[in-house]
């Protein structure tokens, strides 16, 4: 697939959008925290662990790259959002902090990969260009819509998660990620629609993103004793993630659809299903 064309696109209009901050309340009791919390599976439990561990850092770098420009947005409706979006992932950084202590409680690196993530983008935003930061983050948000969207849309892969508090957390952020999918897009539109840009970072996330995961799964299951105990086991497990909700073609589809010069994120309609889960999970505005 060919890039887009090194041009600057005329911004679409911004529709109202709902983005509430929510408090999702919960408490990770050490009972209430099994070690494999993925439907009692190493593989599965390991993907989750290691996802959590990057959204801390990873949402204060997308706070930072959207702040970056808020002085240059003029749209009154975006910038609305845009206070939206940083009250979100503000809270979701906070929330999956408090999580990510749990699970290196449970064994999990969660401490390491995070003091990665973080040098590894202090570097990023001391030698990019802030517009290519904004564009990480934008692309980088398609990722975490298109992952939520395709677990609010999947019982079984909710059902997986072995607590309610797990699959609440879970839920909640893929809730909120699904709710602001377009702002971070929409500022890079705005502030500076080049499409080279765009695309030429998200071919970069694909590779960087996929490999990081890749490298830290692998290296969390290592250092669990009793994965290395039980090799039959982890192995049926690493192949059972063929089937995982994340890695479905349409998933990879919608991901690739980014690189489209006409792409935008409100393509994908989610409206009815950002609706049911507002109405199912009732949880405490912020």
């Amino acid at each position: 697939m060919h890039a887009a064309q090194p041009t600057t696109v005329t911004p679409r209009p911004i529709p109202e959008r709902t983005i509430e901050v929510r408090r999702p309340g919960i408490s990770y009791a050490d009972e209430a925290t099994p070690k494999y919390f993925v439907a009692d599976d190493i593989a599965r439990s390991h993907v989750a662990a290691m996802l959590s561990a990057v959204f801390p850092e990873g949402e204060d770098f997308f706070v930072r790259s959207v702040r970056n420009y808020r002085d240059q947005i003029t749209d009154p409706v975006l910038k609305e959002q845009v206070k939206g979006f940083i009250g979100q992932e503000a809270l979701h950084g906070r929330e999956h902090r408090a999580f990510n202590q749990r699970l290196q409680e449970l064994g999990y690196p969660t401490r390491f990969t995070d003091k990665r993530v973080k040098i590894g983008l202090g570097i990023f935003g001391k030698i990019a260009p802030k517009r290519t930061q904004l564009a990480f983050t934008a692309g980088l948000e398609h990722y975490t819509a298109t992952l939520a969207e395709a677990l609010l849309r999947d019982d079984a892969a909710r059902a997986e998660f072995t607590t309610d508090e797990i699959r609440t957390l879970f839920s909640w952020h893929a809730l909120e990620e699904t709710e602001h999918k377009s702002v971070a897009f929409d500022v890079f539109q705005h502030v500076c629609g080049d499409q080279r840009v765009r695309v030429w970072t998200m071919y970069g996330i694909h590779v960087g993103f996929l490999l990081g995961m890749v490298l830290q799964v692998g290296l969390s299951i290592l250092l669990d004793g009793d994965a290395r105990r039980r090799p039959l086991k982890t192995l049926r497990s690493l192949r059972g993630l063929r089937t995982h909700v994340f890695f479905q073609r349409d998933v990879q589809r919608r991901l690739r659809d980014y690189h489209r010069a006409d792409f935008h994120p409100d393509d994908h309609d989610t409206v009815e299903l950002l609706d049911h889960w507002r109405q199912e999970l009732t949880l405490q505005a912020a």
